[in-house]
């Protein structure tokens, strides 16, 4: 089985399910939903997501893969360490949602002591987009930094609009995976 479906069954037992209707972090409703979470966080769907990004990535020339918290984090360490075990490390960021009161107060975590990003390319990953907004909020942040970001790259896209609003932003959108990919199979 190839990468792309041994990544759509794990989501589909794991990570997918229809029928109760849901408010989505967009503050759409919806009657099927993606909690991405138990395929993140389980080995092999990790490593299927962060071989299908590198992938994908594979042209890029980029310094970061980052995501905002908390959905992406378990994508952009994956991705990181996969990196590293096959010798083209790529190290990751964590865009907080907001600054915490204490310590260092950043929004942005990974990058070491004494190093900026202005100028750094980071490939921005989400778990599930819908209208884009979350992924917009981190590729904000980053950009107030002096990062640049063209890329993103999503599990699951929903196809809600959320490659055109980041096209207007200059950012290409790539799913690994479309919610079309597990409603075609319900039918």
């Amino acid at each position: 089985m190839a990468l792309r479906e041994t990544l759509q069954a794990i989501i589909a037992e794991k990570s997918f399910a229809m029928g109760k209707e849901m408010t989505l972090a967009s503050g759409k409703k919806s009657n099927f939903y993606f909690n991405m979470k138990p395929t993140m966080l389980d080995p092999a769907g990790a490593d299927a997501i962060a071989r299908l990004v590198l992938e994908r990535a594979g042209g890029l020339a980029v310094d970061y893969v980052g995501g905002l918290e908390m959905g992406a984090v378990p994508i952009a360490c994956s991705v990181a360490v996969v990196s590293h075990n096959t010798g083209a490390a790529l190290p990751a960021l964590i865009i907080r949602k907001q600054a915490k009161g204490h310590g260092t107060q950043q929004r942005i975590e990974g990058v070491p002591p004494g190093e900026a990003l202005r100028g750094k390319t980071i490939l921005i990953v989400e778990d599930v987009t819908t209208t884009g907004g979350s992924l917009l909020d981190a590729v904000k942040v980053l950009r107030a930094e002096g990062a640049e970001v063209t890329h993103a790259i999503t599990i699951v896209d929903r196809l809600e609009g959320a490659a055109q609003m980041l096209a207007e932003q200059g950012i290409t959108l790539e799913p690994l995976l479309t919610a079309d990919d597990f409603l075609d199979t319900r039918g």
